[in-house]
């Protein structure tokens, strides 16, 4: 089994910096992709940013690119979001996941594990 653990989410000003963090313990050994997602109230779970483990390979929606940052710490089994310039609209409950696949994935349904997901609350 597989545990993802979110950490980090809060309130901060329009303009801010927030970072999130998801620890990954278990049956790790298997997982090659890890993604962020998030939902805001009254919308669908949208794809925010995507990375492997080694870090070699990264991708953004377009809404977040510029202003967001995912790494990966192989040895921590930790991957980080680094938001920037936040915005209102960045407000969401944020969600970790984990992919055994070896290529990036925007989709849902390509996702095998998941966090309970840390709340992210932007002010103007």
């Amino acid at each position: 089994q597989v545990q993802l653990v979110e950490s980090g989410g809060g309130l901060v000003q329009a303009g801010g910096s927030l970072r999130l963090s998801c620890a990954a313990s278990g049956r790790t050994f298997g997982l090659y992709v890890m993604g962020w997602f998030r939902q805001a109230p009254g919308k669908e779970r949208e794809f925010v940013a995507a990375i492997n483990w080694s870090g070699s390979s990264t991708y953004y929606a377009d809404s977040v690119k510029g202003r967001f940052a995912i790494s990966s710490d192989n040895a921590k089994k930790t991957v980080y979001l680094q938001m920037n310039s936040l915005k209102p609209e960045d407000t969401a409950v944020y969600y970790c996941a984990a992919a055994t696949q070896f290529s990036l994935s925007v989709s849902l349904n390509e996702y095998d594990y998941w966090g309970q997901g840390t709340q992210v609350t932007v002010s103007s």
